[in-house]
C-alpha cells in the first residue's frame, strides 16, 4: 500500500506484487500564448490519472500524440512534479522523499528517449556516454569502470572496440543501443521506454524489441512502454493501457485487451491496425472531429463529442475507471 498522507483512493486494491503506483496524479502547464482576447489558459496534460506497474510485467501505454503520454513518463521518472497527487515506488511516496533519496529513485528508474539521434551527445563518444550515470552517481568507483562500460556494450549487442567512436559513425539502431546501455549503467529496477522504436526502420524495430525482452528475463526488468504502434503493444506488453486526453480510460492484459475491446476509443484504435490479409479485415470506425483542445476539455466525459455511442449522460458526468471482469477496467458508461 502506498505510504501517503492524501488517503487517496486507488483504481483498485493495491497488490504486494506492485512496482509503482500513481494515486490522483495531474499536471498542467500555462499556455504559452493569449488567446485572441489576451486570454491566457492551463494544459491539462495528466488528469487525475490512477495506475499500477506490477513487478516484472510490461505495461503498454498507448494514445494519440498529445494525450499526455511522455508527460506522465517523465513523472514517473521524477522528471517532472506533478501539480497534484503521488506517485509511490515500492510502497513510499517519492515527493516526500529529500534530494538524496530522490537521487537514489532516479537509479532506480531510468528513461529511454524517442529519439535516438537527439539523445545523445555528438560530442561525446559511446563509452563516455554510458559512462555518464556512473560517474555521476559513483564517482569513487573509476577502477573497472571501463570493464563495465564494455560489458554493458555487449549486453546490448555492440562491440566494445566501437566505444571510442561517436554518435556519428552509429547507426540509428546502434545509437538506440547505446542509449539502452546508458540506461542500464545503474541496475534500475523500472525502464520507462517513450516510443523507443518510432523512428527506427520495421526491420530494426524487431531487433530492438527482442531485446527489449532478452533484458527483461535476464536482469527481471520492469517495463513502461509507451507507444502509439499497436502491434508493437501487442508483441511486447503484459497489460495494456490507453490514454485519452490526460487520462486512463482502459486497462487490461493484453489478451483480453485485444480480443474484448470495452471502450469505444479503444474499438476506434484496434479498427484501424492494417491487416495483410484481406479477408481478416474489419470495418474501420471513423470518428469524427479531432482531439479536443486540452485547454478546454468537454465537460463529463472527455471522449463523448467524437464518440459514435455517446449518450446524455456522457456530457454530463465524467465516467469512472471501473473493473468490468477480468481485470479489465474502463471508463465508460456505456458499460454501466
Amino acid at each position: 500500500m502506498c505510504d501517503d498522507k492524501e488517503g487517496l483512493k486507488p483504481v483498485s486494491d493495491v497488490q504486494s506484487g506492485d512496482l509503482l503506483e500513481a494515486r490522483g496524479l495531474s499536471k498542467s502547464f500555462p499556455a504559452r500564448r493569449g488567446t485572441l482576447f489576451g486570454r491566457r489558459g492551463t494544459v491539462k496534460a495528466v488528469r487525475d490519472l490512477e495506475m499500477n506497474i506490477r513487478r516484472g510485467e510490461t505495461l503498454g501505454l498507448v494514445g494519440e500524440s498529445g494525450c499526455g503520454k511522455s508527460t506522465l513518463g517523465r513523472m514517473l521518472a521524477g522528471l517532472e512534479i506533478p501539480s497534484s497527487g503521488t506517485v509511490c515506488f515500492e510502497g513510499k511516496n517519492i515527493h516526500d522523499w529529500r534530494r538524496n533519496k530522490l537521487t537514489a529513485y532516479r537509479r532506480k528508474v531510468q528513461l529511454i528517449f524517442q529519439d535516438p539521434y537527439a539523445s545523445l551527445n555528438p560530442r561525446r563518444t559511446a563509452g563516455d556516454t554510458i559512462a555518464e550515470p556512473i560517474l555521476l552517481h559513483e564517482p569513487g568507483a573509476s577502477r573497472g569502470r571501463k570493464d563495465k562500460v564494455a560489458r554493458l556494450m555487449e549486453i546490448v549487442g555492440l562491440a566494445p572496440e566501437q566505444m571510442a567512436r561517436y554518435p556519428h559513425e552509429f547507426s540509428g539502431g546502434q545509437r538506440q543501443r547505446i542509449g539502452i546501455a546508458r540506461a542500464l549503467a545503474l541496475q534500475p529496477k523500472l525502464l520507462i521506454a517513450d516510443e523507443p522504436v518510432s523512428a527506427l526502420d520495421v526491420s530494426i524495430q524487431s531487433q530492438i524489441l527482442n531485446l527489449f525482452s532478452d533484458l527483461q528475463q535476464k536482469f527481471g526488468l520492469t517495463y513502461l512502454f509507451i507507444s502509439h504502434n499497436l502491434s508493437v503493444i501487442r508483441y511486447i506488453s503484459d497489460r495494456v493501457a490507453v490514454m485519452y486526453l490526460g487520462k486512463i480510460v482502459d486497462l487490461a492484459p493484453k489478451e483480453e485487451f485485444f480480443h474484448r475491446p470495452l471502450h469505444p476509443y479503444t474499438r476506434v484504435l484496434l479498427s484501424s491496425i492494417p491487416l495483410p490479409q484481406p479477408g481478416r479485415r474489419k470495418e474501420r470506425i471513423i470518428i469524427k472531429g479531432d482531439l479536443p483542445n486540452p485547454i478546454s476539455i468537454p465537460d463529463g466525459c472527455a471522449f463523448h463529442p467524437r464518440c459514435p455511442f455517446g449518450m446524455d449522460i456522457c456530457r454530463e458526468i465524467e465516467p469512472q475507471l471501473l473493473e468490468r471482469g477480468g481485470e479489465h477496467f474502463v471508463a465508460c458508461h456505456l458499460r454501466e
